[in-house]
């Protein structure tokens, strides 16, 4: 689905970067300036959520997480150089995986999920054409055509992996680059009944800009399919740095629905997602709600978190002293038995999700927004 938390390596990879020593890992750890602003409303009024390192994958540097006082919108500041970010998202040589917490981490994109979000479009008919943005392997749109059988499914990625999936049959156009890269947006203009942007926002450096690019790509009277994270979640504030939804810093930007909605609207999109709670039925337009979803891996997350960081740092090719091979091994012993903690942890997800999913420990939302059959005055 979304791009940078598809698995590291794509499926057709290109060379693996080399191995890179401390001295150039710290070349590349640059930030932008820090913002006194909000990115979403501009408000100065910005409080610290937190600051923490790579929790995941152990790569250096420090990341503070903003959020505006005002409209909620919680943002990295200062946000990672695109130089920055390409050395957090690309596969190094060498360098360490957690694969107790990428276990978890897949649970987002387990087949299952998929379905659900499949089946929400249901009710709107089999659309002709399918554009799913950030798609990665393009599983989505490879389960979403058990719904959809005459739906014609397309993809954009930042990598390769979508001419590959394009290859294995599972999207009939692959467009390899960014949504809002004008080559990308020319290819795609108007020519789609639903754009989806699943897991993907959270990713992108403007986020305001990639819903007015998917926008553009849609027909009149098309359908914008949106899942992406609540910042508002009480698993947020329970967890800190150990929610793994942050996963600093590969994460940018965590929109309240509030304004998304207010967005959308003020593009004249039309609100159909029904009901709160997942009700699927109540009023439309203005007054219809997002829908909470529920993706049950945060406490799994944060037992795998607290796991990976109790026990010996890792080896790395930017660290300046490895570890010994005593501490290799012992981290690799303690890692396997703490595993069976974290899968009681993740049946606590699953057990509770259909609870969660209507409180405010709900983690994610969807929301499908109707283009005006017209251009706003």
């Amino acid at each position: 689905m979304s791009v940078p938390d598809a698995p590291d390596a794509p499926a057709a990879p290109p060379p693996v970067a080399p191995v890179v020593p401390a001295q150039q890992a710290a070349s590349v750890r640059v930030h932008e300036a820090r913002r006194a602003d909000c990115p979403w409303c501009g408000s100065a009024r910005l409080r610290n959520r937190l600051r923490t390192g790579d929790l995941r994958r152990h790569r250096p540097g420090r990341f503070t997480v903003d959020a505006c006082r005002d409209c909620g919108h919680t943002f990295q500041n200062p946000r990672l150089t695109a130089e920055g970010l390409a050395f957090h998202r690309r596969a190094l040589r060498g360098a360490p995986r957690d694969t107790v917490t990428d276990a978890v981490l897949a649970l987002r994109d387990a087949p299952r999920r998929r379905r659900a979000t499949a089946r929400a479009m249901l009710r709107f008919g089999e659309p002709e054409s399918w554009l799913d943005v950030g798609t990665g392997h393009a599983r989505f749109p490879d389960t979403a055509r058990e719904f959809f059988p005459y739906t014609a499914f397309d993809g954009t990625d930042l990598t390769a992996r979508v001419e590959r999936a394009r290859v294995l049959g599972r999207v009939e156009e692959a467009h390899i680059g960014a949504l809002t890269d004008p080559k990308v947006r020319a290819r795609v203009e108007a020519r789609y009944d639903v754009v989806s942007l699943l897991h993907h926002l959270e990713h992108t450096t403007d986020p305001r800009a990639e819903l007015h690019a998917a926008l553009d790509a849609l027909r009149p009277g098309g359908l914008l399919l949106i899942e992406t994270l609540d910042p508002g979640s009480a698993f947020a504030a329970l967890f800190g740095s150990r929610w793994l939804s942050y996963d600093q810093p590969r994460r940018l930007h965590l929109l309240p629905p509030r304004n998304l909605r207010a967005e959308l609207e003020s593009l004249g999109c039309t609100i159909v997602t029904t009901g709160s709670g997942g009700s699927g039925s109540g009023p439309t337009g203005a007054g219809a709600k997002h829908r909470p979803v529920y993706v049950p891996y945060d406490l799994a997350g944060a037992a795998a978190l607290a796991l990976s960081h109790a026990l010996p740092a890792p080896d790395a090719p930017w660290r300046a002293i490895p570890p010994t091979p005593f501490q290799q091994h012992t981290r690799a012993v303690l890692l396997r038995a703490g595993a069976p903690l974290v899968a009681v942890a993740a049946l606590a997800d699953l057990a509770l999700a259909p609870v969660l999913r209507h409180t405010p420990f709900a983690n994610a939302y969807r929301i499908v927004a109707r283009k005006p059959a017209k251009p706003p005055n």
